[in-house]
């Protein structure tokens, strides 16, 4: 049972989150900024580009979501 339990942890961030989405919310969050400061809207209107915080943060969400894509679950020992 604790050996079983190791290997669940294994390669997860806090027990909880997959390293490999932590990685691509980093990512996103890099690429949120970079896309605030070369495409960014210079009128102050658009809700998530005039912000950087805002784009950061969509950033990091689309990056955790492409990036959990590539985890592999772990089927039940019944399936």
């Amino acid at each position: 049972m604790t050996e079983n339990k190791e290997n669940r942890k294994k390669g997860m961030l806090f027990g909880k989150i997959p390293v490999i989405s932590a990685i691509g919310a980093v990512l996103g969050i890099i690429g949120g900024y970079i896309y605030y400061a070369k495409v960014g809207c210079n009128s102050g209107s658009c809700a998530i580009t005039s912000n950087p915080y805002m784009s950061m943060l969509w950033g990091a969400a689309m990056g955790y979501l492409i990036f959990d894509l590539f985890t592999g679950k772990n089927k039940k020992d019944g399936e």
